[in-house]
């Protein structure tokens, strides 16, 4: 049974769904919005969308999803699918006793929150994303469509090799979210190197800087400290272990290929995210309202990085909130 809470106060408790103990951090009373984070993240990087949907008169619910924070993280690789990930999710629904709630996912989130939108509109009825764009399926396996050079290798190819990359995060954590967190966001500093290759003599902190550079506005110590704390604990593996299904992702999705998107929906990018400048990246924006007819947006941010939510806060907020306001009553 859900709890009812004030608009003031964040709650935070674990309960079970499809199989895992997961950590929820809740705020507000009235309709439900789950909120899907991303990686290297945890709820935290949703606080102040938990404060703006409580203070507009919604129910906000934002999990650490499965291989992250106080969340299980099953050891096994293959348990961390977009099926799985899904399940979560509407496990998640069912022991909060919600019937529907607009899902909103962030990075590795927004796949999620597609897909449920996409498989289960009967228990989401919309959906958010923030710099992951919709995506149809593709025609060859993802894994052999990245790019790499006799040096350099996509980051998302250096992440299939299980204990690789974790063992370079786990030495890195404060790094990864005083520095890492920068170079991916709108303050981030000019690149020499395209954005992506990780070179195989050096791996993922070769070409970190000595000096770290200054912290904008919108990241603080203490939200460095917090991503610190919580990942030296945890360490990287259950997030890791979502790319390592990258694969098995596009074989376990092929019965579903060409369902339609059935239910309104907002994009929401930044346009210096380097997300919206992968490759192909482009064409998948721009095929979007071909796949999801009801589509708003996109709204691009100028200025704006990948870590949108907390980049730009108050702009995010008033756009999902705006959005939410105008749905269709059931």
């Amino acid at each position: 049974m859900a709890q009812k809470m004030t608009a003031a106060e964040t709650k935070h408790r674990i309960v079970e769904t499809n199989g895992i103990r997961m950590h929820i951090a809740e705020q507000g009373a009235g309709p439900a919005v789950l909120l899907c984070h991303g990686f290297p993240e945890c709820w935290y990087s949703w606080r102040h969308q938990l404060r703006a949907l409580a203070a507009a008169g919604f129910h906000a619910v934002a999990p650490d999803m499965r291989g992250y924070g106080q969340t299980d993280a099953p050891p096994e690789i293959d348990r961390y699918t977009l099926l799985h990930l899904l399940g979560d999710m509407v496990g998640l629904l069912d022991v909060l006793g919600i019937e529907r709630a607009v899902i909103a996912g962030h990075d590795w989130g927004a796949p999620v929150a597609w897909l449920a939108a996409q498989l289960r509109p009967d228990r989401f009825p919309a959906v958010i994303a923030l710099s992951v764009p919709f995506r149809a399926r593709g025609t060859v396996r993802p894994t052999t469509a990245m790019p790499r050079t006799d040096d350099t290798v996509w980051y998302q190819l250096y992440f299939q090799e299980p204990g690789v990359a974790e063992a370079e995060y786990d030495r890195n954590v404060r790094t990864s979210f005083r520095i890492g967190r920068i170079n991916v966001s709108g303050d981030a500093p000019p690149r020499p190197q395209p954005f992506g290759m990780v070179p195989l003599q050096g791996g993922l902190f070769a070409r970190v800087p000595a000096v770290p550079p200054p912290l904008p506005a919108w990241l603080t110590e203490a939200d460095v400290d917090y991503y610190t704390s919580e990942f030296t604990r945890t360490g990287f593996r259950g997030g890791l272990n979502w790319y390592c299904n990258i694969d098995r992702n596009w074989e376990l999705l092929a019965p579903f290929d060409g369902v339609a998107m059935r239910v309104p929906a907002l994009y929401i990018a930044g346009d210096r995210d380097p997300v919206v400048k992968f490759p192909g990246m482009e064409r998948h924006i721009a095929d979007m309202p071909k796949f999801v007819p009801q589509l708003h947006g996109p709204i691009m941010l100028p200025g704006c990085g990948h870590i949108t939510q907390e980049e730009r806060a108050s702009e995010v907020n008033a756009a999902m909130i705006d959005f939410i306001r105008r749905l269709p009553r059931p």
